[in-house]
């Protein structure tokens, strides 16, 4: 499917590689002008010259979300940049993968808080062009999360915020829908490791995706898009997972 997104503004939060990387890129490609923002300056640039390959405004800037200062910083630059806003993606996490006081930490405060304040920044520019925002959360968010207790409940707390936002601001036209990827596989990626130091987990969870393989970045960015385009315009709210099935 083709989507056009020429003269839209779209800022994607942590968006150097893997999921973030390839909505970028999408939004780029479809005519879009994008900013995106992460810790790592070097993936960063990368990405960015990849999406001016497309001939649209591509704009980069280092930002660590786990740090409120730097979101009141780096939001209204991009927005400026841009020359306004239409679609916000919250795309960071912080990968807390376990039950101590770290994982907890990081979850919060890029999972969740992260998700929160960009939202924040960008709502007076997305009332004025009747945009929206997309959250990515996670399966983990959705049933239990045995092995990433802290970055389950963050993602569930971004599900129950996302509807949250959407009922706060339907009446300015503003749409807050989430999408909520299983098992995604792309090259540096958790998965990748995964498959690589730990096959037996690798192998017991592709046994519970009933498609039988893991999803691409490129099917969460097509449900991602769909959610940000006029054929959604009534979409607002909802919860989309992009899993094959998986947890069945």
């Amino acid at each position: 499917m083709a989507f056009d997104f020429k003269g839209k503004k779209v800022i994607v939060c942590g968006a150097s590689r893997g999921i973030g990387r390839a909505i970028a890129l999408g939004f780029a490609e479809s005519g879009a002008d994008v900013s995106i923002c992460s810790r790592n300056a070097e993936t960063l640039e990368k990405t960015r010259t990849e999406m001016a390959r497309f001939g649209r405004k591509a704009h980069a800037a280092t930002c660590d979300l786990a740090k409120e200062s730097e979101i009141a910083r780096y939001m209204p630059d991009a927005i400026k940049t841009l020359g306004g806003l239409d679609v916000l993606v919250n795309n960071a996490t912080g990968l807390g993968v376990g039950d101590d006081e770290k994982s907890w930490e990081v979850s919060v405060d890029v999972d969740l808080l992260a998700t929160v304040r960009a939202s924040r920044e960008a709502m007076a520019a997305l009332k004025s062009s009747k945009g929206n925002i997309i959250n990515i959360a996670s399966g983990s968010g959705l049933r239990p999360s045995v092995r990433t207790p802290a970055y389950g409940a963050a993602k569930a707390a971004v599900i129950h915020y996302t509807r949250t936002l959407a009922a706060i601001h339907a009446k300015a036209g503003v749409r807050v829908n989430c999408v909520a990827p299983g098992s995604i596989e792309f090259p540096g990626g958790v998965w990748a490791d995964r498959k690589a130091n730990d096959p037996a987990l690798y192998k017991a969870t592709l046994a519970n995706c009933p498609m039988g393989r893991m999803g691409t970045t490129e099917e969460v960015t097509n449900v991602v898009m769909f959610l940000a385009s006029p054929m959604a315009s009534w979409v607002t709210a909802q919860i989309i997972g992009v899993n094959g099935g998986q947890g069945l």
